[in-house]
Order: structure tokens, then C-alpha cells, then sequence
């Protein structure tokens, strides 16, 4: 199970994308490092209450959005559950299931 610094960062970069605004933008806005939007995103660094306030205004949400982790949980239990039926399917079988999650990417 990720971090709350993990689904953070994962939200954050999820609503920067939504704006389809790259970290250099939104570091400018909000007047930082690129690296330290990379940092956030990736749960290496914990944004600051200002730095929070700033990216929630740069991203046009409220702050408390930035901590919906609903949809990031519910995807860590699905491929949980996924992994646990994987584990007994033969290799043809898992071959069988590549090839058909592939072409649902494409």
C-alpha cells in the first residue's frame, strides 16, 4: 500500500495532467525547483501547507482534493486482486491474458 506522501504526490500529478500542465509550469507558478514538482509527485518530498495552498491555487482545486485518494485505492486493491488470481494460471494462460491486456492499452 503507497504512502499518504505517495498518493499525494499520485494525485497531484493526476490533476496537473487533467490541466495537461507539465511540472515546469506548474514549479513556475508556483515558484520552485522543477525537481521539487518531480520530489512531490513521486512521494520523495512532502509539500509545505504554503506550497499546498499554491499548487491547489495553480491547479484551480480546492486543497482538500488534492487528498481524494479514493480511485488510487481502489485501483491498489484491484491489482491485488488481479496478482492473487494470476498466481495459479499456467504460462500459456498468462500469455493468453497478455495479449488480450495488451490490446485493451492500444
Amino acid at each position: 500500500m503507497k504512502t499518504t506522501k505517495e498518493l499525494l504526490g499520485a494525485r497531484i500529478k493526476e490533476l496537473r495532467k487533467l490541466r495537461k500542465m507539465t511540472q515546469e509550469k506548474l514549479a513556475e507558478q508556483i515558484g520552485v525547483d522543477p525537481k521539487y514538482v518531480s520530489f512531490i509527485e513521486v512521494g520523495r518530498s512532502s509539500p509545505s501547507l504554503e506550497a499546498m495552498e499554491k499548487i491547489a491555487q495553480a491547479l484551480d482545486v480546492e486543497m482538500k482534493d488534492m487528498f481524494d485518494f479514493s480511485h488510487h485505492e481502489a485501483r491498489e486493491v484491484s491489482i491485488e486482486q488481479i496478482d492473487e488470481m494470476l498466481s495459479g494460471v499456467t504460462e500459456d494462460q498468462l500469455k493468453i491474458i497478455h495479449r488480450i491486456v495488451k490490446a485493451f492499452k492500444k
